[in-house]
């Protein structure tokens, strides 16, 4: 047991094959593998990438970027060159699939178009639209969280971290605004995740 632990890879290979054979269980269920199987499918997929992607930005705002400050100039390297790229990479390409799940989620179970319009498509009746208006609310804040990864984060850390030539005031510059962009992020988080968290509960 301690030689599958010690090894990351082996760790998440087994835990996704346990998983799966879940996942596979849910299928004998009462719908089979009907549109519910596969929209409870989606909702796990978009909540596995969600945690990574959102754990990851809490790691940057609540631990890296407030105590990189205090690290000696000697020690910095450890987390520029190794931690923080291997962050970067896991972070990106979680939002971009946390996102797609949840487009897929929505589309799945037919609520798209009345989320992406906040309820609005084809009028609006309060007591029968307003969780189109939430979970839309949510989506389109994950949705600028969304492009603020790809669009500013990840660009500007890029240069901030050497990945890309620039000279010092380029990369403090950069650093300076991923470290907005992803306090932004962190800022429509928690509102996000009211609306992802409390809408399903809610109206089911």
């Amino acid at each position: 047991m301690s030689g599958l632990l010690s090894n990351f890879r082996n760790t998440m290979i087994v835990s996704a094959i346990l998983a799966l054979v879940i996942v596979i269980g849910y299928g004998h269920g009462p719908d089979g593998h009907g549109a519910i199987y596969f929209q409870a499918v989606f909702r796990w997929l978009h909540v596995v990438f969600g945690i990574l992607w959102i754990g990851l930005l809490y790691y940057f705002n609540f631990v890296q970027i407030r105590v990189m400050p205090q690290i000696p100039a000697e020690l910095k390297p450890a987390v520029s060159k190794y931690i923080a790229p291997e962050a970067l990479f896991w972070f990106r390409w979680a939002a971009l699939a946390t996102w797609v799940m949840g487009v897929i989620l929505a589309y799945s179970r037919g609520y798209l178009l009345e989320a992406v319009t906040l309820g609005l498509a084809g009028g609006y009746t309060p007591h029968v639209d307003m969780q189109y208006t939430f979970i839309g609310v949510g989506m389109w804040l994950a949705t600028v969280m969304f492009f603020n990864v790809w669009v500013f984060i990840w660009p500007n850390q890029k240069i901030a971290l050497g990945i890309v030539e620039a000279d010092a005031d380029a990369k403090a510059k950069a650093a300076k605004t991923a470290m907005l962009f992803s306090r932004t992020n962190t800022l429509l988080s928690l509102p996000m995740l009211a609306t992802m968290a409390m809408n399903q509960t809610i109206f089911g």
